[in-house]
Formats: C-alpha cells, sequence, structure tokens
C-alpha cells in the first residue's frame, strides 16, 4: 500500500466497483478499500467463491454481480481486502485499519461507495436472541449457505422481504408467514407514481413473480400488521401482531425483519460534507451534483450512500464518478466527459421511473419511527429505552445531540448506527417539531472502533 494515490474507492459494491474499474481503465493509479473478504459489497457478497447451485437459488439478480467483478478484478485497480475506513476529511487524507493497524494515506480524489444499510426500527422485542435483520439472514445464505432449519417468520416492509421469502422457498426453507407492516393507506399515495414505474416494468415483474411463486408454494402474506412483538425470555419464542383486529401470535425461534434501507453517511458527515433531509425517503443524505460531487473539493459519493435507488443505478453512478474524477485529474476533457456519460445517464434514468412508486408504497408509519412503547430499547449498547429519550424532551433537551448528551444514548460501541434515526423520530415527534429541525448526531472519528495501541502505533510509525 502507497502512501498516495490518484483516486481512492472506499467501498467495493456495484457503484465502488464500476467507479474503480472505470478510473483504472483510463490508466489512474487506484485504490479500492472494502471492509469485505472480497469484492462484491452486500448485494453481491461471496461472488467469486459461492457454489453455483447456490447463485442459481439467489436469482438473476444476484448473479449480474459477475460480469461487475471480473471487469474489477482485471482493470488493474489495487484492491485492499479487511481493510476499514475509521477517518476521512477535507483534506483527503484517510484513517485506515488493516490486519490490526492503523495508518493514513491521502488521495487526490476519493469516491465514497459504503453503500447502504438496514433502517433500523425497535419495536418491543427487538433485542431478544433470535431477532435478526433480513439481510443479516440473507448475508448467511451467500456467504455460507446457512438457512433457519427449523422455520423462519419474515416481518417489516421493502422489497428484501419478498425477495429473501422467495430464495428462502428455493432453498428448502420453511417460511412459516411474511407479516407485512405496510399501512394499507401507502398504495392509495402510490398510485400517482404508478405509470410512471410501468416504464421500468422489469421490476414490478419480477416482484409479481416472487408472490406468485410464494403464493403457489402455500407461504402466507399478511398485510396491515400492526403492534409487531418479539416475545420470549432468553430468547424468542413467538411472535404477536394484530391483523383485521385480531391479536395473533406465531410460534418461532427465528423472526427476520427488515423496514427498508438509508445511506451509509458516516465518512462523508466526518469530512464535512453538507447533507439534506430526503423527504421521500425518510432519511439524511449527502448534497451531490450530477456527477457525485459533495459539497467538500475532492469528494464524490456513488451508489445508495448518496440516495437509495438499488444496485443498477448505483453502478450506473460510480461510472458517472469516475468520469468526473478522470476529467478532474486532466485525463478527459469536458467534451470526452459528457460524451462517455451519455449512456449511464439515460440507464440511471430509466432505472430512477421505479423509485417515486416504491418510496411512497413502502413508506414506514409513524406509529413504528416514533417507538410508542416506552419500555422498548432503543439504544442497545448504553440500553436507553424510548421512554427515557421523551423524559430527556420533556426536561427541556431538544434535539438529537442534546438527548445523546444527558442519556449517552449513541455514544456505545456502534456509534449511533443503531439508534441514530430512531432518537430523531422519537425526539421530533416528542418535542412537535419536524426531523430536519431535530438534526442528527454529530460525528467524529473514528467512525469504526480503534483501540488505543491502534492509535498509538500510527503515532510511532509517524515519529520514524
Amino acid at each position: 500500500m502507497k502512501e498516495h494515490y490518484q483516486l481512492a474507492v472506499i467501498g467495493a459494491g456495484p457503484a465502488g466497483l464500476a467507479a474503480a474499474t472505470m478510473a483504472a481503465e483510463q490508466g489512474i493509479d487506484v485504490a479500492v478499500f472494502d471492509e469485505q473478504a472480497a469484492p462484491g459489497g452486500q448485494i453481491y457478497r461471496a461472488m467469486e467463491s459461492i457454489p453455483q447451485h447456490r447463485a442459481r437459488k439467489l436469482g438473476d439478480e444476484y448473479q449480474r454481480g459477475r460480469k461487475l467483478v471480473n471487469a474489477f478484478r482485471a482493470s488493474g485497480a489495487e484492491y485492499f481486502a479487511e481493510t476499514a475506513v475509521w477517518s476521512l476529511n477535507e483534506r483527503r487524507e484517510i484513517g485506515l485499519l488493516q490486519q490490526g493497524q492503523a495508518r493514513m494515506l491521502t488521495a487526490d480524489q476519493v469516491v465514497i461507495a459504503s453503500g447502504a444499510f438496514e433502517r433500523p426500527v425497535p419495536f418491543p422485542g427487538w433485542t431478544l436472541p433470535g431477532v435478526m435483520n433480513a439481510g443479516a439472514g440473507q448475508i448467511l445464505f451467500k456467504a455460507h449457505g446457512i438457512v433457519p432449519q427449523n422455520g423462519v417468520v419474515l416481518a417489516g416492509s421493502g422489497p428484501l422481504l419478498l425477495l429473501l421469502a422467495w430464495q428462502y422457498l428455493h432453498a428448502g426453507v420453511s417460511v412459516k408467514a411474511l407479516l407485512d407492516v405496510t399501512p394499507m393507506k401507502n398504495h392509495l399515495y402510490a398510485l400517482p407514481g404508478l405509470p410512471r414505474a410501468l416504464l421500468a416494468g422489469h421490476y414490478i415483474t419480477k416482484g409479481m413473480q416472487y408472490k406468485s411463486d410464494l403464493k403457489r408454494a402455500g407461504i402466507s402474506t399478511l398485510h396491515n400488521i400492526r403492534m409487531l412483538r418479539a416475545r420470549g425470555k432468553d430468547a424468542l419464542k413467538s411472535v404477536s401482531f394484530v391483523h383485521n383486529g385480531r391479536k395473533q401470535s406465531l410460534e418461532t425461534a427465528v423472526l427476520l425483519v427488515h423496514f427498508g434501507v438509508i445511506p451509509q453517511t458516516q465518512l462523508g458527515r466526518i469530512a464535512g460534507c453538507r447533507h439534506l433531509w430526503d423527504e421521500s425517503q425518510l432519511c439524511w443524505r449527502p448534497q451531490l451534483d450530477e456527477w457525485g460531487r459533495t459539497s467538500v473539493n475532492g469528494i464524490l459519493v456513488a451508489g445508495d450512500g448518496g440516495g437509495i435507488g438499488g444496485a443498477r443505478t448505483a453502478e450506473h453512478a460510480g461510472r458517472l464518478a469516475a468520469l468526473q474524477v478522470l476529467y478532474a485529474l486532466g485525463v478527459l476533457d469536458r467534451t470526452a466527459r459528457q460524451r462517455l456519460a451519455r449512456k449511464d445517464r439515460k440507464w440511471m434514468r430509466e432505472e430512477s421511473h421505479i423509485r417515486p412508486f416504491l418510496e411512497a408504497f413502502f413508506r414506514i408509519s409513524e406509529d413504528l419511527l416514533q417507538v410508542e412503547d416506552d419500555d422498548t430499547l432503543v439504544c442497545r449498547c448504553e440500553e436507553v429505552s424510548a421512554g427515557q429519550i421523551r423524559a430527556a424532551v420533556a426536561d427541556g433537551h431538544g434535539d438529537s445531540n442534546q438527548v445523546k448528551f444527558i442519556t449517552r444514548c449513541g455514544m456505545g460501541p456502534c456509534q449511533g448506527r443503531q439508534c441514530a434515526e430512531a432518537v430523531s423520530h422519537i425526539v421530533a415527534a416528542a418535542s412537535g417539531k419536524a426531523v430536519q429541525d431535530i438534526g442528527h448526531y454529530r460525528q467524529r472519528p473514528p467512525v469504526n472502533p480503534l483501540t488505543l495501541g491502534q492509535l498509538a502505533g500510527l503515532q510511532s510509525e509517524e515519529i520514524e
């Protein structure tokens, strides 16, 4: 690993792979830093090592990643696996942690392609052993072929639940039920976006195929679920919920939940990039121009980290960011940049047709986001409940950072990843303000855990 690169790409999902491949093929010095052991990101995880029979069970969309990974491997970009980025500043100084050793390097241009993560939505019992995110279940299946042996209940909202149920069906897993918490009123709100969504008809066709296969297999989907509860003392025993006015319960040792995805914004925040509240996606995202440039010179964001668009859109955004990098470095002139961007811009527009429909249809209800049950833990690290957060607001602490200071909510090992969004919604509801006025936790490095010994080793290296 060198001390300086022309381009540093953070993350090796669709956006990062596309950006690094295009830039390296034009002869510039590219380094890709990835926390995983192999390229592919979450969507194409284990692409190079997965057995073919398991890849087929995951579907065509997963197998699209093979061509992307192969092109990246042939591009000449340097790939650093199992390397965490814990710091980034406006001077494009990057803090890395690799094999337990911390180090710093610099880059002329940085593309953050760290993707998205599942929206954490606390509900009663969500901390019980046996309750996991649907994405975690999918990762276990992709990377290791591990699936629930004694059946599973899926709950929440979003396309991933449907996809995972379909994948489990083909893997022989007993899916006891799919509990959809999407409010029925969303169907009405999404209707204006349907005509435009039909222009990206392959998404709708694929979704209808999944639903048809699940129904034919006898897997029940219960809609408009309310009062979702995970129950058990030391581990999950059952899931209770209200459906059509009736309280029901299902015995299960595994509950996989999903409430949509939101951008990973930690690195952009510590670098000082301006962020905006996205009301349609109910999340914060970096302010970007058409090339993915942030408010900080030389730092770009590509893919779902800049706003949720899906794997195909992320791939196009990665190439557009690479074209901007090549222009900034003087490899391309303005005319060539515009010419080479035409196809990706066209494909991105086509992919984006589905987004307004999906965002309206799968919009999470305010009841869930505000965590109405006072006893529900919101911050798992520091064991802070929704009631304690509301009590802090009642005492006059009216924004997320004040609540963090008073309750320690967000000061644990995850640095607020699992509670920041929920705290914002709870504080907003309790104070009668808009979520965007409540603000987000102030982000500081390190964004990944770092020991004092690792920091001391970094200092010793600089002195030498």
